[in-house]
């Protein structure tokens, strides 16, 4: 039985990303499977993009989200819900950074540099980095999260890959994404104690 620091887990995000990747059992050839699948994914991302932000924007409590300043974003602002259009310039400037976290999951070593960015994207959306007025709920959080899982099962199964590593496929993202999911629900758990 191995002993777990679990003060640790709370403090050192590297060592919570590696006790949640051994438990869940995302393993070094997982994040080949993903690096592997880049070919069939990267070309798909900006259809993968688009239909998130459809989404997103379909609904008002996720959509309110970007009437804010966005952080890193200069341009002109939406008004009000109405103003905020798919093709709205700080729209576009999530997509890109939609973009770029689909790019980093295909292209990037699964590294301590990449648990900080998995990290970082949970708290970007938080009052505790970023905009301050920006609070995006956990509940749509989790939704963002789980629609981004199954249109990547989407494009998986749909892929030329024969039947076995497509299988092995989803089950490294569907790793990768609970994990994924645990380094954004950290700052909501403790908003107060994370950092």
């Amino acid at each position: 039985m191995q002993t777990i620091d679990e003060t640790r887990l709370e403090t050192d995000i590297v060592y919570r990303y590696e006790f949640l990747t051994e438990f869940i059992g995302f393993s070094d050839d997982d994040a080949k499977l993903i690096q592997t699948f880049a070919p069939h994914l990267g070309p798909k991302i900006p259809e993968l993009v688009e239909k998130t932000y459809a989404r997103l924007l379909s609904y008002d409590a996720t959509a309110r989200h970007f009437v804010p300043r966005q952080h890193g974003y200069e341009g002109s602002l939406p008004q009000n819900l109405a103003e905020i259009q798919a093709d709205h310039p700080q729209i576009q400037f999530r997509k890109d950074h939609l973009n770029r976290y689909f790019l980093q999951l295909i292209g990037r070593s699964y590294d301590a540099k990449m648990v900080q960015y998995l990290d970082m994207v949970g708290k970007i959306h938080t009052p505790r980095a970023g905009n301050k007025q920006i609070d995006v709920p956990l509940v749509q959080m989790n939704a963002l999260l789980g629609l981004i899982s199954d249109m990547l099962l989407e494009f998986i199964f749909s892929s030329p890959l024969d039947a076995e590593i497509a299988f092995k496929t989803a089950r490294a993202f569907n790793r990768l994404l609970w994990t994924q999911n645990d380094l954004i629900n950290r700052h909501y758990a403790t908003k107060d104690d994370v950092e």
